[in-house]
């Protein structure tokens, strides 16, 4: 332990400033990486406290999400934006812990304005939240978690028998189908039975829809494929990409 703090101290005496240890961190030096982690513990439990708005200890789950964040920080910060290392690594866990808490308690609608505004440390989201490369990190963040959930949803679609190019023929042309068909799978994903027999026959309970909805049962087979894929992604975890999906399928 000494000898990371001895680290980080010589850095500091010689006028490294934590954007170059980090940089050290990413060519692969453990001591760099050892010595941030040590150091700014205090930072990493602070931010933590502030969007939780709670007393954060090292047996919360909320303290080890934190903390990975700030690892994911060190890994992907890049030295050429306008944003410090520390404004980075707020956003990130700051984000991190908020899909935690949207999970946790089913909210779908999170406020960023979840930090207590009365704290003796500099608000660094409200400084920079609106910069081109702090709005640039964010967007580029949710484009890469896009992009993964899409490859899982493709193979649970694959699992089923479906695809998105199929997807893509057969979705329904006009707003009133498509909005009888998200009616459907909505029911379908908030009903334990319907969910379960989607589950084990890899196919709708169309029997049983035509006795709760006004739809024929034509109407049901004509949209079964797209209906399917909606339920899967209803009762999904894929949350950046239902959000990115609201109102184009």
């Amino acid at each position: 332990m000494s000898t990371i703090y001895g680290f980080f101290k010589r850095n500091n005496n010689s006028d490294t400033s934590i954007e170059e240890t980090v940089v050290e961190a990413q060519n692969g030096s453990e001591k760099a990486v050892d010595a941030i982690l040590v150091s700014y513990t205090p930072f990493v439990k602070k931010t933590a406290s502030l969007v939780c708005k709670k007393y954060i200890t090292d047996q919360d789950d909320e303290y080890s999400i934190a903390l990975l964040a700030f690892h994911e920080a060190i890994v992907k910060y890049k030295n050429d934006r306008n944003a410090s290392f520390l404004t980075f690594a707020h956003l990130l866990i700051k984000r991190k812990l908020i899909d935690h808490i949207r999970k946790e308690v089913r909210v779908k609608e999170v406020s960023f304005g979840m930090a207590d505004s009365d704290s003796d440390e500099p608000d660094l989201l409200t400084k920079f939240e609106h910069s081109s490369s702090i709005e640039h990190f964010t967007e580029e963040q949710r484009a890469s978690d896009r992009r993964e959930e899409m490859q899982r949803y493709g193979e649970l679609l694959e699992s089923y028998g479906l695809s998105f190019e199929e997807l893509v023929s057969v979705s329904p042309k006009h707003a009133d189908a498509r909005q009888t068909a998200i009616e459907i799978a909505e029911i379908i994903a908030g009903t334990e039975e319907f969910n379960q027999y989607v589950i084990e026959k890899k196919r709708l309970p169309i029997k049983e829809l035509e006795e709760l909805v006004e739809v024929s049962r034509k109407t049901i087979e004509r949209q079964r494929k797209y209906i399917l894929a909606l339920v899967l992604l209803l009762g999904s975890d894929f949350e950046v990409l239902k959000e990115y999906l609201k109102g184009r399928m």
